[in-house]
């Protein structure tokens, strides 16, 4: 694993080759309106990578409890925003997270930062539905855990490609969620299940 320390990220050195860049493209990095953008761009980075700066236990934070429910668990349309690894540019959508405890739950509110702990962070989105699976099997240690992440990828949308309306759906399944087809069925079915408003 990666890890990156607090203040090991150094917003100075990405605010100069911002500003490089500004220059390679033939811009003008003292005209008015970019006078300001390196250092904004360098504390866009700092903050949307911040998940190298914390770790599972710090997340967590002792927001496991003993508790009997021995069904499933999901928590599901929780808004998600990474940048893609290879061309840095955005990728946005929804994690869904399901597991089924075996005697201990996690604070509900914890899914959502474990994933965007992971999310924070220079990604492909296959990794990061990995990740968000493995990180909730370690802090629960439940029966099993199911991650889908849709998202659409800016990378593909605004160049390359240039599909606009191209959505890419990953899972990561453990334990009885890939050992035991029902389960996952179940978890697929709720996952589609749209609540009355």
């Amino acid at each position: 694993p990666i890890v990156v320390r607090q203040g090991d990220q150094d917003s100075g050195e990405i605010e100069h080759c911002v500003k490089k860049i500004i220059k390679a493209l033939g811009e003008d990095p003292d005209r008015e309106g970019l006078v300001k953008t390196p250092k904004r761009v360098a504390d866009s980075f700092v903050f949307l990578t911040s998940g190298y700066t914390t770790n599972l236990q710090e997340i967590v934070n002792g927001a496991v409890f003993e508790e009997e429910h021995d069904n499933m668990v999901i928590v599901k349309d929780i808004d998600l925003f990474s940048l893609c690894e290879h061309h840095m540019i955005p990728f946005y959508g929804k994690v869904h997270i399901g597991y089924i405890p075996n005697g201990k739950v996690i604070g509900l509110s914890k899914l959502a930062r474990i994933s965007e702990m992971y999310s924070r962070r220079l990604q492909v989105q296959e990794r990061l539905t990995t990740q968000i699976a493995k990180a909730v099997n370690e802090a629960v240690q439940p029966a099993g855990v199911g991650v889908i992440i849709e998202a659409k990828h800016m990378c593909m949308s605004m160049r390359g490609a240039q599909k606009t309306s191209a959505y890419t759906t990953t899972s990561a399944m453990l334990g009885v969620f890939r050992e035991d087809v029902r389960t996952r069925t179940e978890f697929l079915d709720l996952v589609r299940h749209q609540p009355s408003r």
